[in-house]
Formats: structure tokens, C-alpha cells, sequence
């Protein structure tokens, strides 16, 4: 028994019972797993998986189904958010999340990510902002960098011709059915632990039924992006990060 003690003491890490012990199809370096992990920690230390119900959309994001102990619901291609709401409004003592890729929540479901912010509807939106589509060979995506080089902008982003990224975060910020809106990273440790924090937040507010949330996670894509996981989380901090600040945007004390 004493040993048993000891062993747990000196214990570093556990991974969450609501993270499925399986390979993850990410790649090497991606920031969806490390996102995945804080979620699916917050969950168990909050004590509501089986109140839980995520909702994964197309993208890279499409088979978080596979890695989060919890009950799942696969949506059509951004249109995550009306799933969200359905399940919602059918089951309104449940805790519900998206998890949604910049292709998905801010170019195809960019309709219903406004409207389900502008009925103030009590779900949470994890929201992933890389700056590119990740999961389909790394088309110019509405967050992609002026001058950011992609498949479909091999000479980078003209800003004249293809227009400015899409900060859909600043943009809901207008909208009064929303309750709180931040934004972060997982590119470095005491990044990651903020996240943590700002997740349990979100689902704080949904218990609280203060209306909807959206956590935007600054993120790299290092195959897409060329570089390596190291380059990537550089180019992260050095170009990202200056055009989409951390921090919180709307607070439900502000609202």
C-alpha cells in the first residue's frame, strides 16, 4: 500500500479516461491533440462525461469521434453549430460542444456559426484557427495570412484580389447573444494551461445558461505549412499571433 502511495505521488501524467487509448491519425506536431487532451482533461476533472455531447463536423477535427469518451455527433460540413443547437434545445441539462477547423466554422458554416451566436444559443464552439484547410491539402482558408502562401495562393495571399482573413471572433463580438468569446494557443506550456482554464469556463457559462461561447485555439498545421512542428509554432508566435491576439474579447460580465 505504501508503495502504491509513493508510485502515485511521483506521478507526472495520467491521460484522462475520457481520451480513448488509440493512435491518433494527426500529424506529427499538429495542435489538435494537444487541444483534444485539455478538452477531454477538463471533462473528467469537471465531472460530466456522461452529460457531454460533442459535435465534430468534416475537416481534420472529423474523427475527434474516435479519440473523446464521450457521446459524439457527426455533422455535415459546418454545420456543426445547427447540430449543436438541435441537440441543445432537445436536451437542454446536457453539456454540448463543437469542435470546428477555420475551413468549417469560418467558410462553409459561417452562416450557421453567426446565427447560432445571434440566437444566443447555450453551446460551446471550440474553434480552430491554423490558417489554412489542413485536411484537404492545404487550400488559402478566410484565416489565412496577407501573403501567407497556400495550394490555391502559391505566391501568398493578395489581400486585392482575394481579400482580408476573416477574424470571426472580433466579428461575433458585435452580437448580443453571446456570452464569451477568447482566444488562444497551444504552442507553448503556459499557453496550453490557459486554455484549460478557458474551457472550463465556457462550460461554466453553459451551466449557467449565459448563451453561447467560443474558444478560438491559434494553432499551426506543419504539413501543410512546409515547416517542421519547431518551425511551425515559430511561425505561430512570430506571424499568428500578431494578427490574432490572445486574450479574452467578451466576457459575460462585459455582455
Amino acid at each position: 500500500m505504501n508503495e502504491h502511495i509513493i508510485k502515485d505521488e511521483n506521478l507526472v501524467y495520467k491521460k484522462p479516461s475520457t481520451l480513448l487509448d488509440v493512435p491518433m491519425h494527426y500529424c506529427p506536431g499538429c495542435g489538435h491533440g494537444t487541444v483534444h487532451k485539455v478538452l477531454m482533461e477538463v471533462i473528467e476533472e469537471m465531472g460530466i462525461a456522461s452529460e457531454t455531447i460533442g459535435v465534430a463536423p468534416v475537416g481534420c477535427s472529423v474523427f475527434a469521434y474516435n479519440y473523446m469518451n464521450v457521446d459524439m455527433q457527426q455533422a455535415p460540413h459546418g454545420r456543426a453549430c445547427a447540430f449543436g443547437t438541435g441537440i441543445k434545445r432537445v436536451m437542454p441539462d446536457r453539456y454540448v460542444f463543437t469542435y470546428q477547423g477555420d475551413g468549417d466554422l469560418a467558410a462553409i458554416g459561417t452562416g450557421e456559426t453567426i446565427h447560432a451566436a445571434s440566437r444566443g444559443e447555450n453551446i460551446l464552439t471550440i474553434f480552430i484557427n491554423n490558417g489554412i484547410y489542413g485536411m484537404t491539402s492545404g487550400q488559402m482558408a478566410p484565416t489565412t495570412l496577407p501573403g501567407m502562401k497556400s495550394t490555391t495562393s502559391p505566391r501568398g495571399r493578395d489581400v486585392e484580389t482575394m481579400g482580408y482573413p476573416l477574424v470571426i471572433t472580433n466579428l461575433l463580438a458585435q452580437l448580443p447573444g453571446v456570452a464569451y468569446l477568447t482566444r488562444h494557443s497551444v504552442h507553448k506550456v503556459a499557453n496550453v494551461r490557459r486554455l484549460k482554464k478557458a474551457i472550463m469556463k465556457g462550460f461554466e457559462y453553459q451551466k449557467q445558461g449565459l448563451g453561447y461561447c467560443l474558444i478560438e485555439v491559434v494553432t499551426n498545421c506543419p504539413s501543410n505549412m512546409k515547416m517542421s512542428a519547431l518551425a511551425a509554432n515559430e511561425f505561430v508566435e512570430q506571424h499568428m499571433l500578431p494578427y490574432y491576439p490572445l486574450g479574452d474579447i467578451k466576457t459575460p460580465e462585459e455582455k
